[in-house]
């Protein structure tokens, strides 16, 4: 079963990605949600209100305190990637990251909304089709740790990484109709899948 934090964002478009690779899901909305989860899904939204609503709905702690010992793997999109961070350039003062990637973003590190933008790019060395990639108001990486897995660039930045049992995407995966990026975090999760996917991340 894998967690969908339902408090902003595209939440319907990650719960029918993980459908269309077999995956169950459930919304997550309170601390108690969290429990017998397999993984968590972040979607994309503004960071700091979704930062001010993890803290008022008491999920931030929750949250924290799984990715500290490391049990549930997490996927974050957007602003579920700035959320995941280690250092946010041009956030908030007072706006709360996970700490959980090794990672410095910049929000809004692709330009305001009138900026989106669509692109191809290549996943891993490049072997199998280009993956479709929709940026909204995208944060931008600009350094990452050592430990830091990239699986994506665009134009030799880092737009898709994984770090242990942490994923996260510059873009917007669940917006387009391939679905190699959820099934990696389906992958991830330990979740055999159900039905409706073939082919591995590059395939």
């Amino acid at each position: 079963m894998i967690g969908v934090l339902n408090l902003q964002g595209d939440v319907r478009e990650h719960v029918a990605a993980l459908h269309e690779v077999g995956a169950r899901s459930r919304l997550v909305e309170r601390p108690d949600d969290l429990e017998g989860l397999d993984g968590l899904v972040l979607p994309g939204g503004e960071s700091t209100t979704l930062s001010m609503l993890l803290e008022s709905t008491g999920l931030f702690d929750a949250i924290a305190a799984r990715l500290e010992v490391g049990d549930l793997p997490v996927f974050g999109t957007c602003a579920g990637l700035i959320l995941l961070a280690e250092e946010v350039l041009d956030g908030r003062p007072d706006q709360r990251v996970f700490g959980a990637l090794d990672a410095v973003v910049r929000r809004n590190g692709y330009g305001r909304q009138r900026q989106s933008f669509e692109a191809d790019v290549a996943l891993g060395s490049g072997e199998g089709p280009p993956l479709p990639t929709v940026f909204i108001r995208a944060p931008f990486v600009a350094s990452i740790g050592q430990r830091v897995e990239v699986l994506a660039e665009l134009d030799s930045v880092p737009v898709l990484l994984r770090h242990g049992s942490v994923l996260a995407s510059a873009f917007h995966p669940e917006l387009t109709k391939d679905r190699r990026v959820h099934r990696l975090f389906v992958e991830m999760c330990g979740v055999s899948e159900e039905a409706g996917s073939t082919g591995g991340l590059f395939g």
